[in-house]
């Protein structure tokens, strides 16, 4: 169709994946479709493109035929890092169409979105809840919305979106084109496509039977000692043709003494987590997309949004919960056909745990070995210099801790937590003692007697 490639063109794309190919002809239809295909395959401009090209720009002859400056597209992202940026890649393929875009999300001023949306947009990339309070306060009009994204809808499930969503969806026509994109389907997904979606079309990149993993990543999994890992971690970010480096946590707190630990190391890193404020993170995005940091210590809320080109680790620091997680974990290298790593630590209490994920994903990893900071297959596999340790630079000498000045002076006639009854020395006590002379009660005492204030004779 000479409108795929037109569509491909405005966007300098020759080879497109399986995945753009199978959807763009179904998308610039205007047919309702369900897509999935595995982590890093291109789905981001699979409905991208359909969605620019559906939408009237201010320039085309027919814009006053639509509501001005009313919102003709929306895209749902479940995460604030995946809605940057699938609006950064909207913004690259928009900018022939000349169209309006706004990216909503939570953590951020009002203000600046609210302007926006006053001045008037074409195309809306948002999280559920920003969403969702712009259009209860009036704010945000979905009634002339065409075109409609739900991505990585599985992942809003998982986080407790899925009423979020359906509010949003009540509020847009019914006629609307929409597109369902996820990795997974499980049945709440399935069910959202029946209630909201129009005859669609399923489409799959892949055969049912094809393992989910990006082929050109090379998986390791070890299991490793929660008080060893810092020095595995350090002589891994020494291999060879090492680029830019993703380690996954479990917790914040585990991500942030992660980051602050590589840095005390002598390696760039940076935190990503959801203690942080959001320019702190956008921050943090920026740096590591722009080459200032090139390690990046983050939990599963950055998994599904850093698509950063280069990253040629994942480290994955503690065991993912489940199969879901992994996938989407080591999706963030070996991305747009190009090679990447993986590195998976399984603690002992979590076993079972990982037993579970090989035996869902059909990996060939059921027992992990174990693996040291000195292991030999370490320096192997990792292609690590033999003389690698585990820091850059010298550690910090610890400065001494001043002892606190002590109360009551010397206690070393302090014998079984027993008390003397003499002053010490350096005690109030002891230095009102020196500092004036002892009152003689029996010495210069002069006393008169009184009644009601006069002077009463003695009786001697």
């Amino acid at each position: 169709m000479p409108e795929i490639a037109d569509a491909l063109l405005d966007v300098g794309i020759e080879n497109p994946f399986p995945i753009q190919e199978m959807t763009l002809s179904v998308a610039l239809l205007g047919t309702d479709l369900i897509g999935q295909a595995r982590t890093g395959t291109g789905k981001t401009l699979a409905f991208g493109i359909p969605v620019i090209q559906r939408t009237v720009a201010p320039h085309d002859p027919d814009y006053s035929q639509v509501a001005e400056g009313k919102p003709q597209a929306l895209i749902v992202a479940p995460t604030r890092e995946l809605a940057i940026q699938v609006a950064g890649d909207i913004a690259v393929a928009s900018k022939r169409r000349g169209t309006r875009n706004l990216t909503i999300y939570g953590g951020v001023p009002y203000e600046g979105q609210l302007e926006a949306l006053e001045r008037g947009v074409d195309i809306v990339v948002g999280t559920p809840g920003r969403l969702l309070d712009l259009a209860n306060r009036g704010k945000l009009d979905l009634s002339h919305v065409k075109s409609l994204v739900l991505d990585e809808a599985d992942e809003m499930l998982d986080q407790g979106f899925l009423p979020d969503v359906e509010s949003l969806l009540a509020r847009t026509p019914e006629t609307r084109q929409t597109m369902l994109f996820s990795a997974t389907m499980p049945s709440a997904i399935v069910g959202l496509a029946r209630k909201h979606m129009r005859s669609p079309m399923n489409i799959r990149a892949e055969s049912a039977d094809s393992n989910q993993m990006v082929p050109a990543t090379a998986q390791f999994v070890w299991q490793a000692h929660d008080m060893d890992k810092p020095e595995v971690v350090a002589r891994i970010l020494q291999a060879e043709n090492r680029g830019r480096v993703i380690i996954f946590t479990r917790t914040k707190r585990t991500a942030q003494r992660v980051a602050d630990d590589l840095k005390d190391r002598g390696f760039p890193s940076s935190p990503l987590h959801g203690d942080m404020a959001q320019n702190a993170r956008e921050k943090a995005l920026n740096g590591f997309r722009e080459g200032k940091i090139d390690i990046l210590v983050a939990t599963d809320v950055a998994a599904r949004g850093i698509d950063v080109e280069g990253v040629t680790h994942v480290i994955n620091y503690n065991c993912p919960e489940d199969e879901k997680t992994y996938v989407h974990r080591i999706g963030r290298t070996g991305r747009a056909g190009r090679s990447g790593i993986a590195v998976t630590f399984v603690d002992w209490a979590d076993i079972v745990r990982w037993k579970t994920i090989n035996k869902a994903l059909e990996l060939p990893f059921e027992d992990p070995q174990e693996t040291y900071s000195t292991s030999e297959h370490l320096f192997h596999d990792m292609g690590i210099p033999r003389d690698a340790k585990g820091r850059l630079i010298p550690e910090k000498p610890r400065e001494p801790r001043e002892a606190a000045p002590r109360s009551g002076g010397d206690r070393g006639s302090k014998q079984g937590g027993g008390r003397s009854s003499a002053p010490r020395e350096g005690t109030k006590q002891a230095e009102g003692s020196a500092a004036q002379p002892s009152r003689n009660r029996s010495r210069n005492r002069n006393r008169s007697r009184t009644r009601g204030g006069t002077p009463v004779a003695s009786d001697e």
